[in-house]
């Protein structure tokens, strides 16, 4: 796992930029930029929405994938069918049925409030939760994180869904200590609940500028297919039990 963070991670001062985001109070002249996040969250959320809708109609074919995640699964900067979630539901050709319940700014906490009601309506055989991102550039406290993601393992595992953790990095703005801290979570989780880890979601992509948004965090659309290959070797075993599993059961029947 590659450890290094892009020079533009580096030099953009994040603690400043993620007080502007989190104000209540909107100055003037950062009105358009806020506008345009309002936009973004609210595109967010209508994904979320219409997500839910179509994936209906494939229902009962093959597993059924859930992704929890946040801008990094949520197309944020690109259209929505440039993103690698929908290019996996691309790749599996009908096989299976994937949900994308990922919002742009959504952190662990806010992840785990929606997951009881999502993982009780979607049913799912695989949970691919890639939240985190957001708690480490907002420099929240990763006992909390952790606490946050494990609970969502548990009640994932409590219904017998598989689940693949995507790791991620965070620029060292906080120190060392904090950002080693951060990406120790995803270890330790992936180690005491015996779950499927990448370590880094954005393998190949973050230290590539042409790859990354005029941002420096989120990638381009160029970039999907590549985040795409980080995340399949992983989640194509859980995909072939779950495969092998509905067989065996509808022999069975």
């Amino acid at each position: 796992m590659k450890r290094g963070i892009p020079v533009a991670w580096q030099k953009l001062d994040w603690q400043k930029l993620f007080r502007q985001k989190l104000s209540f109070q909107k100055p003037s002249h950062l009105k358009p930029y806020h506008q345009k996040l309002n936009r973004m969250v609210t595109g967010g959320v209508l994904a979320l929405v219409v997500t839910f809708g179509t994936s209906s109609i494939n229902a009962g074919q093959g597993p059924t994938l859930l992704v929890m995640g946040d801008s990094l699964s949520a197309a944020y900067g690109i259209e929505q069918e440039e993103g690698w979630v929908t290019l996996l539901e691309e790749r599996l050709e009908g096989q299976a049925t994937v949900v994308n319940a990922s919002i742009s700014g959504e952190t662990t906490s806010g992840g785990a409030q929606r997951f009881t009601d999502i993982i009780g309506q979607r049913q799912p055989d695989i949970v691919l939760l890639e939240l985190g991102g957001n708690d480490g550039l907002r420099g929240l406290d990763p006992n909390q994180m952790r606490a946050n993601l494990a609970r969502m393992i548990e009640q994932s595992q409590e219904v017998d869904a598989d689940v693949l953790l995507l790791g991620i990095d965070i620029p060292p703005n906080y120190g060392q200590a904090y950002r080693d801290a951060f990406t120790g979570v995803f270890h330790s989780l992936a180690d005491e609940y015996d779950i499927s880890l990448v370590p880094f979601l954005l393998e190949d992509v973050a230290l590539d500028r042409q790859l990354m948004q005029s941002d420096g965090i989120h990638p381009t659309a160029e970039a999907q297919p590549i985040i795409l290959d980080n995340v399949w070797p992983a989640l194509e075993p859980l995909l072939s039990e779950h495969t092998l599993k509905g067989a065996i059961q509808a022999k069975a029947e």
